[in-house]
């Protein structure tokens, strides 16, 4: 894996990939090797007033899996066609291109992004679709990623870009961990538009966060939005009104989007039958969890549990 920085580099996003993918973790296996390459290699001046001393050039993405653009700056200054080439050459031979950020426009600049869907942070998202019409900017979510090609929002999201790689690569277990020793979730829901504005009273006011606890400590139980509603003390249409406004999803989505990484972490950490994973899930049944997995996962539980369990020891 291998950051492509340039002057006035932000520290923050290339921070998002650093501490996800090159700090070693007690306990954890090493999966990625993590670098840093420049244009033009030696001191590389960044936005928090320090350069920092980059050793390798552009040759070093093509020794790449993944290629990681941290950010953009000034947006509207395109990358040099040598950075151009560079960047489509790794494309090209099969390798992973991300961006963080702005970073976003380098990908479009240099035609990575044409016809397909992508976003960036929010308040760049005017800017970015003036230049850029072939490219299908969603403005709302937290990150694109298309396998090939993936971008995030706002620096923040670039963690939640990051952290969904890893837990693809990986498994959910691994990634979960990082998440852990970041202090993050594991995977945020909702897009970046409920950021963009101030909070409303209500929201600083009626915070979801003990209700949150009190559901996830209890995916196991066959709890529903009326049950979450009732405990709240809310009206289910006003409780939908609060995920939207703080999380950026319905408390449905929210809900089986905990009971389905239940049962990714059951299914990388033990033998358990289908049937038992489930139901500690609270996804009832073998055949509900099969169906949820195709629909989020885009793959079986068992295919999943093939993939990713032999990792996890």
């Amino acid at each position: 894996m291998t950051a492509l920085v340039r002057p006035g580099q932000s520290t923050f996003e290339l921070a998002c990939a650093a501490q996800v993918f090159g700090v070693e973790r007690p306990g954890l296996p090493v999966r990625y090797a993590f670098g840093v390459c420049a244009e033009r290699p030696g001191p590389i001046p960044t936005l928090a007033g320090y350069d920092m001393l980059v050793n390798d050039g552009l040759e070093a993405l093509d020794q790449a899996d993944t290629v990681v653009v941290p950010g953009w700056l000034p947006v509207e200054e395109p990358p040099s066609s040598e950075v151009v080439r560079a960047l489509r050459r790794a494309h090209s031979r099969g390798a992973r291109v991300v961006s963080i950020c702005s970073g976003a426009f380098a990908l479009a600049y240099a035609g990575l992004l044409d016809g397909r869907q992508a976003t960036t942070h929010w308040a760049l998202a005017g800017e970015f679709a003036r230049r850029f019409p072939h490219v299908r900017l969603d403005p709302d979510v937290l990150y694109v990623d298309h396998g090939d090609v993936a971008t995030s929002a706002g620096a923040g999201a670039g963690f939640d870009l990051c952290v969904h790689l890893v837990r693809g690569d990986q498994g959910a277990r691994y990634a979960a961990h990082i998440a852990r020793t970041m202090v993050m979730p594991p995977h945020r829901e909702g897009g970046q538009l409920q950021y963009s504005a101030p909070p409303h009273p209500e929201q600083i006011d009626g915070t979801l966060a003990p209700l949150l606890e009190w559901a996830a400590g209890r995916l196991d139980e066959p709890v529903t939005v009326e049950d979450m509603a009732g405990w709240a003390g809310l009206s289910a249409r006003t409780l939908a009104r609060r995920f939207t406004d703080q999380l950026g999803t319905s408390p449905g989505q929210w809900l089986l989007a905990q009971r389905i990484a239940v049962a990714q972490d059951l299914l990388e950490s033990s033998d358990l039958p289908l049937e038992a994973v489930a139901r500690r899930a609270g996804l009832s049944s073998s055949t509900n969890l099969r169906r949820r997995f195709l629909t989020a996962l885009g793959t079986t539980p068992g295919a999943y549990r093939r993939a990713f369990r032999a990792r996890s020891r």
